[in-house]
């Protein structure tokens, strides 16, 4: 850091450090070593367990003792236990690797293992000799809070939404479709660069308009007052943009095409050095040709235009803009 005072550390402090820190990897290769040795003979012993604990809380991207634990509740600790205590295992396990995650958000074996002990949870205690799925729905609704908190705590953590959608899908009981819709827009409205929530909210619509729940052409229209507000509020953000085009997609829908045309015009009134204004001005008065052509000539000028301000505004794909209007001549 800027003007902080540093202190030259002597000879004897250096080689302290140094012995401490060979001591850690020693004991770490030396705990390695133990488990790998355990895993050949295919020890299936809580000592085992517990140690495979120990790496992990060193080292949680060594997937192969991931693996190793599991093989140890399958093999040696569950055929011991009664379905309540394989659900609290598999509820503590969930509880350590949420330890890990805060730490480690990022690590694919945390999640897979959390994946895997999710599914592996008894359905619960028989009611009216009928099964409850009270276990499974408990592991499953905590899951889905533990997802969204991750996802409070970093909104473009791509794992965190990979996995919260995997937990939508697999739920003993699901939640309604459309309240996805929902918890996309609290999340873009609390920051409109998320574009994982943008990718989410696509997906989403996607299946509700092929299960039949959402009128495509209405809730179409309602997703494009939704994100024009988006952009009039910040038209320098690049994830609503992307949106914007999912939305038009090939551009068949002419007065559809021609409205968005319209509105981002006047928005490029209000922001001349818009650089997604006028990209996106080109690409949809490109697809009116390619699908609609009239006037072409006019929107072929009105594209050579827009390209040469971007050329200038943006000479590091000067280049870009040059294939583009040779496109048009073609």
């Amino acid at each position: 850091m800027h003007n902080v005072k540093r202190h030259k550390q002597t000879p004897e402090a250096l080689a302290e450090k140094r012995q401490r820190e060979k001591s850690k990897i020693d004991e770490y290769l030396a705990l390695t070593d133990d488990v790998l040795s355990r895993k050949k003979k295919q020890d299936w012993s809580n000592d085992a367990f517990e140690l495979t604990q120990r790496l992990l809380q060193i080292n949680p991207e060594f997937y192969t003792v991931w693996n190793y634990r599991r093989n140890i509740l399958l093999n040696g600790i569950f055929p011991q236990s009664t379905p309540e205590q394989i659900n609290n295992l598999l509820s503590n396990e969930l509880s350590m690797t949420t330890t890990a995650l805060k730490a480690n958000p990022k690590v694919y074996w945390i999640w897979n293992h959390r994946r895997w002990c999710l599914e592996n949870v008894p359905d619960g205690p028989e009611r009216n000799e009928v099964p409850s799925m009270e276990w499974r729905q408990a592991n499953w609704d905590k899951e889905l809070f533990v997802a969204e908190r991750m996802l409070d705590a970093d909104a473009r953590n791509f794992h965190a939404w990979n996995y919260r959608r995997y937990v939508l899908a697999n739920m003993p009981t699901r939640r309604p479709e459309t309240s996805e819709l929902v918890y996309t827009s609290r999340k873009i409205g609390a920051n409109f660069s998320n574009f994982s929530a943008w990718h989410q909210r696509s997906k989403t619509l996607v299946g509700l308009w092929e299960s039949g729940q959402l009128d495509p052409i209405q809730s179409r229209d309602d997703e494009f007052e939704f994100v024009s507000n988006a952009l009039y509020t910040d038209p320098e953000d690049q994830s609503a943009w992307i949106y914007h085009r999912w939305l038009i997609g090939s551009g068949e829908n002419k007065a559809q095409l021609e409205r968005e045309i319209q509105l981002i015009f006047e928005l490029l009134q209000e922001q001349p050095d818009s650089k997604w204004c006028m990209e996106s001005l080109v690409h949809y008065k490109r697809l009116l040709l390619q699908n609609h052509a009239q006037d072409s000539q006019t929107l072929k000028q009105e594209c050579r235009e827009l390209l040469s301000r971007l050329a200038d505004l943006d000479p590091n794909r000067y280049f870009r803009y040059q294939d583009l209007k040779r496109d048009l001549d073609q």
